[in-house]
């Protein structure tokens, strides 16, 4: 059986960490977006587009740390094996983008029915990225290569 290890030279890389704060205010911009589709209360379209926007700069972070990360132990895995999860995280960045300009209209035209599907589409592709990037860090060593 492979050995389960993370890079050689620490446990637990830094993106890894940071990207934990995206995935849940992404996650929680569509709980949101969803309860305010329900109660049509103003607040929950507020704390939509707060969540949106504190994802999008700790998505940003994580990502300058993630692309630091992949370019310092670049040599210790195959080179495609980064590009789906740096595909659906930029894919997630872009739609957030979006989703923050759709949320800053007023009222219900600001979460329903563009925001609600946008919010939808990105708690969803950020959980995938996550998956793929989390298997791309804890990869079972196998020849001395990743």
């Amino acid at each position: 059986m492979p050995e389960v290890r993370a890079y050689p030279s620490r446990a637990h890389p830094l993106h890894v960490i940071l990207a934990a704060y995206p995935i849940a205010c992404f996650t929680g911009a569509f709980l949101t977006d969803i309860v305010y589709a329900k109660t049509y209360d103003m607040m929950w379209a507020n704390f939509s587009v707060w969540l949106i926007t504190v994802g999008l700069v700790l998505g940003i972070l994580a990502a300058i740390v993630g692309i630091a990360d992949y370019w310092v132990h670049r040599k210790d895995r195959p080179r495609r094996s980064a590009s789906p999860h740096t595909i659906a995280n930029a894919l997630v960045l872009l739609l957030s983008l979006v989703n923050a300009f759709v949320h800053s209209r007023d009222a219900y035209t600001s979460v329903v029915p563009t925001g609600l599907i946008l919010s939808g589409i990105v708690a969803v592709l950020v959980l995938i990225a996550s998956w793929l990037g989390t298997s791309l860090a804890y990869r079972p060593r196998s020849e001395g290569a990743w």
